[in-house]
């Protein structure tokens, strides 16, 4: 078992989880696209890129909104209309992006992306379980006694 505090958790996270994700997403590409790793490297890295500062710039404005609105707590109609909200944005980068890269067509790209995005629902859901057993917070170790 690996502890971290909070903060180096996170970075830790979003280091290794994007890493495992260029190489996974570049693999995926190569299937859907049925090009080389060559090719599609870059793309699944600047769709990395682009996914962790959208991730970023999201989640500032979504904690923001719910500051102004004194929201205390968040219902599961709340991280429903949060999660669509961040894919909605991440489909309005990423689908220019397929589309400029492979030349293809809108329908295309949202096809691209939309394998992407079930890949990365069943990826994130196995990665930060994997996370979690491995890498430990100090604020979430049980208190010792003196």
């Amino acid at each position: 078992m690996i502890i971290l505090n909070p903060l180096a958790r996170r970075i830790t996270y979003v280091l290794v989880f994007e890493l495992f994700a260029i190489v996974l997403a570049t693999l995926l590409l190569d299937m859907i696209s049925e090009g080389k790793s060559h090719s599609n490297l870059p793309v699944a890295a600047t769709a990395s890129l682009v996914a962790v500062v959208w991730n970023f710039i999201y989640n500032t404005a979504f904690e923001a909104w719910e500051r102004r609105t004194n929201r205390s707590d968040r219902t599961m109609s709340l991280r429903i209309f949060h999660a669509f909200g961040f894919e909605a944005g991440l489909i309005l980068f990423l689908i220019p992006l397929f589309m400029w890269w492979y030349s293809v067509g809108p329908l295309t790209a949202f096809i691209m992306e939309a394998a992407l995005l079930i890949f990365f629902l069943v990826y994130t859901f196995l990665f930060t379980l994997l996370f979690d057993r491995v890498v430990k917070s100090t604020t979430t170790l049980p208190a010792t006694r003196v």
